[in-house]
């Protein structure tokens, strides 16, 4: 990871930049694969803001683990995982956002902030917009594998990835400030 790139805990004071940046990773990446009308709402912004002051402070946020990357004090990516809404789902755990500011992908911040907030014991499930080759090949790196048919919605394909307990080789490590860390025996960075 850049030296830089630190990964903390979610606060509700991030709120305004994890929806500015939730907003404008979604732009980079989505851009073709959905429609320009749902990325250009000028009301995108707003509505991820109430999103993630619900994660922060409503009933979730004891059942989920928030973090963001940050660098120099900006916030440039973000990670959730939460319980799975299935009732009789038999994984344990869903990642339900992971971005990173295209302009820090490479930087070790997606690696970290997937450590941050994945319990490596627990099965997880996630789903991920294809085409989407860098992440796809991130989470393959970190013992994601398909599950079952692309699923259709509002005219964007969807991968179903999921990964077994101790799906991959990293450990998480808590660190003397609280940040949880990834000792990787292996694998790469997004």
């Amino acid at each position: 990871m850049d030296p830089q790139v630190m990964v903390r805990a979610m606060r509700a004071g991030d709120v305004p930049a994890v929806a500015a940046v939730h907003v404008a990773t979604w732009q980079e990446t989505y851009r073709g694969l959905m429609p320009d009308e749902v990325l250009d709402d000028p009301t995108f912004i707003a509505r991820r803001e109430r999103m993630w002051t619900q994660v922060i402070g409503g009933d979730l946020a004891s059942r989920s683990r928030a973090a963001v990357a940050v660098v120099e004090d900006a916030v440039i990516g973000l990670a959730l995982v939460g319980p799975v809404p299935e009732q009789e789902s038999p994984w344990d755990e869903q990642v339900y956002n992971i971005y990173v500011l295209a302009k820090h992908h490479g930087t070790g911040a997606g690696r970290a902030l997937l450590a941050a907030v994945l319990d490596p014991s627990v099965r997880t499930t996630l789903r991920v917009i294809d085409p989407n080759p860098r992440a796809q090949a991130f989470y393959a790196k970190h013992g994601f594998v398909p599950d079952g048919p692309a699923e259709v919605a509002d005219g964007v394909r969807q991968l179903r990835l999921t990964r077994p307990p101790d799906g991959r080789s990293d450990r998480l490590e808590t660190e003397p400030d609280g940040v949880r860390r990834a000792r990787s025996t292996g694998g790469g960075s997004r």
